[in-house]
């Protein structure tokens, strides 16, 4: 059966349409797991490490929250090319990874695994990225606007950090291939 649907109609669906997809890649979400769970998976399924390392009283940390996290560019970058991990530098709960238990250190006021992954430089927000073996990359210290962010996580998750320097990955590379036009 064919139902007959006015032409304005069919614009006011197909803009409807349109509109809707928009605003669910604009409400799309970084896909946060636990520390366990990316050391879990990438036994099976090896895939870089992004781990934001916070706390709760940061307030550059919640601005990346509301501000970096939400860019629609660095959600799909990342949930594309990384297991995202939020971890709490004070949480009090222990993390064990391959048969080593982490706890929280209370005469440094940090998690162990904290401390471990900022190497004892204590800076909140910094992320850390791991290779697809768990292997330290590089933290990164600091709030990041979300264009600054996505040319990190680009430049580490497209493994450039292994042939070139970060500045001329931005001025060549990335401008060249990730920059809107």
């Amino acid at each position: 059966m064919n139902v007959f649907i006015p032409f304005n109609m069919k614009k006011m669906m197909v803009l409807l349409l349109l509109a809707a997809g928009s605003a669910s890649a604009q409400n799309a979400k970084i896909n946060w797991i636990s520390l366990e769970e990316a050391f879990s998976k990438i036994q099976t399924t090896p895939k870089k490490v992004m781990i934001d390392v916070y706390t709760d009283w940061c307030g550059w940390c919640k601005v990346m929250d509301q501000k970096t996290f939400t860019d629609p560019d660095v959600v799909k970058y990342v949930n594309q090319n990384y297991y995202a991990v939020k971890f709490n530098a004070e949480s009090k709960k222990d993390v064990v990874l391959g048969g080593t238990t982490y706890k929280f250190n209370a005469a440094n006021r940090a998690h162990e695994a904290a401390i471990a992954l900022l190497q004892g430089k204590m800076s909140y927000p910094s992320i850390v990225y791991l290779d697809e073996k768990f292997g330290m990359i590089q933290p990164v210290p600091g709030y990041m606007e979300a264009k600054d962010f996505h040319q990190v996580i680009t430049y580490i998750g497209g493994n450039h950090h292994l042939s070139e320097k970060f500045d001329s990955f931005k001025a060549g590379t990335y401008s060249k291939t990730y920059v809107k036009k």
